[in-house]
């Protein structure tokens, strides 16, 4: 009788069991059906030319798939497989590597920056003996953005030199900031602490076990891969047109990963997972839960979105924002570069995550499908229109800004002239942080040159001000103004808020 009573049990279980998995597979199916519609729905409205999805649930890849075009024009499919650029979500990356050595027993979070890399010393003197190695990763050192320098090509060890000058903005940890270069610094560290570059650590210690077989720390790693990203950019918010891809060398701790939905889902299942590959723990469990404690509090409109979501907290742990959404914390990341997106989503408690690549600049239907892939599969609701309601609202945000810009514009003084003549203005200048910069001489027009060929076309605006375009049109414009000094010579310019002096008028 008891013998029948457990076979009954267990063929009641089995049969229990199957049923709850075909009833989720079936629930999947629906939900993936009805996501799958939203993605090819919403990319149109956000002129969007491709895009990689996908969706982890429960230690399983719920939702992968790719949409679009590598670049417009061209008849190659964006897939699961296409390389694609990781951008700042690169920096939980980095903040999992750290902590590697930190449960390795070389170094402690709480160890100062000062005693592990003596190269590193910053202009305020308190801060350059209390930050800590944690500080390299929470935007609150007291260093503004100074991401001008890795932009302009300067080697990280002349990037390193040349902080010690950049005068802090607030206190040691009473502010946040983002910029790159403390991660860069991090990726340093790294090095100096395991004996290994940090392409070939990253690599070693976290890709490999990871079985992340075509995840590259650096696009000059991934150049034998057969199908990247090209980028795009929407020239006057209407025409979306491929633009050069753009290596920027030595900020690859801070967003150098290139990779695929194929590959980072199985980062996405290694987080959610405590850490664990195949069962197997790469990172002690406090150690784990330290990459997610919240460390620096941060402005909830740091993405604009949150006017819509509502978020009663914003914080950033090491290599994460964090946010409640729906009475549950969300640990996400967006990463921008040059024409190329990504955003990366985990609720850790519900163990979800999302990633999404595009090939688009700041194209944020990423974080459209972020929260759409929230309310589907974590909280069973399909009502919000996140594509549309985003799209709108950036576009306000597009809008006001415009409308400072013409309100500037509006304020030119018409019917004047450079007080010199326009070769008097040409020469070259220096900076003592971001160094040299040229201005030549068009007969009509100015252009400025910087070291590393990034060109600005200057055309006079009134008195001493020209109006500034890049050649990288997705780089902006801005106005520079010439300061004449009291003997009626060029003693400077002033450009994105960075003053350059004249050669031979430097103090």
């Amino acid at each position: 009788m008891i013998k029948y009573l457990i076979f009954t049990l267990l063929v009641t279980t089995c049969c229990l069991e199957a049923s709850s998995q075909k009833k989720n597979a079936t629930g999947n199916a629906a939900i993936s059906s009805s996501f799958d519609a939203y993605i090819q729905n919403a990319m149109p409205l956000w002129k969007t030319p491709g895009l990689s999805v996908v969706v982890v649930k429960d230690g399983n890849v719920v939702f992968k798939k790719g949409y679009g075009v590598i670049e417009l024009g061209k008849p190659d499919p964006f897939t699961t497989t296409t390389l694609s650029l990781c951008a700042s979500t690169t920096k939980a990356m980095t903040a999992v590597c750290m902590a590697m050595l930190v449960d390795d027993g070389k170094i402690k979070w709480s160890d100062k920056v000062s005693d592990v890399f003596p190269e590193l010393k910053l202009y305020d003197n308190y801060a350059n003996t209390e930050i800590t190695i944690k500080d390299l990763f929470t935007h609150n050192t007291g260093l503004g953005n100074a991401d001008w320098l890795w932009i302009l090509g300067v080697p990280v060890d002349s990037i390193i030199r040349k902080m010690r000058l950049l005068k802090p903005e607030y206190s040691l940890r009473s502010s946040f900031v983002y910029q790159n270069l403390m991660y860069m610094v991090a990726g340093e560290v790294i090095h100096k602490v395991s004996g290994k570059p940090f392409d070939q650590f990253i690599s070693e210690r976290l890709f490999k076990p990871l079985d992340m077989q075509h995840t590259y720390p650096s696009y000059a790693l991934s150049v034998n891969e057969p199908k990247h990203i090209s980028p795009h950019y929407i020239f006057d918010d209407t025409i979306v047109k491929p633009i050069p891809l753009i290596d920027v060398t030595g900020i690859d701790a801070a967003g150098g990963v290139w990779s695929s939905a194929d590959d980072i889902n199985k980062w996405m299942l290694f987080l959610l997972d405590s850490a664990k590959v195949n069962g197997v723990r790469l990172l002690k469990p406090a150690t784990y839960a330290a990459l997610f404690k919240p460390e620096s509090m941060c402005g909830a409109d740091f993405y604009p979105t949150a006017k819509l979501t509502k978020p009663h907290w914003t914080t950033y742990g090491l290599g994460w924002f964090q946010q409640d959404y729906h009475g549950q914390m969300v640990n996400f990341h967006t990463g921008s570069l040059d024409g190329a997106v990504a955003i990366c989503g985990l609720i850790n408690d519900a163990h979800f995550g999302i990633y999404v690549f595009g090939n688009l600049d700041h194209s944020e239907i990423r974080h459209a499908l972020m929260y759409k892939a929230m309310d589907l599969w974590v909280f069973g609701d399909d009502k919000n229109d996140w594509s549309t309601d985003f799209y709108k609202m950036y576009k306000e945000v597009k809008a006001g800004v415009k409308k400072e810009e013409v309100d500037f514009e509006a304020k030119r003084v018409t019917d004047t002239k450079p007080s010199l003549a326009l070769k008097e203005y040409a020469g070259k200048y220096h900076h003592e942080v971001y160094g040299d910069a040229v201005i030549l001489n068009n007969a009509d027009s100015l252009t400025l040159q910087y070291p590393n060929n990034i060109h600005v076309n200057l055309s006079p605006w009134h008195y001493d001000t020209f109006l500034g375009r890049f050649d990288y049109e997705w780089y902006g414009k801005d106005w520079l103004t010439f300061k004449i000094d009291a003997e009626g010579k060029v003693a400077s310019f002033t450009f994105i808020g960075i003053e350059y002096l004249k050669e031979g008028e430097e103090k």
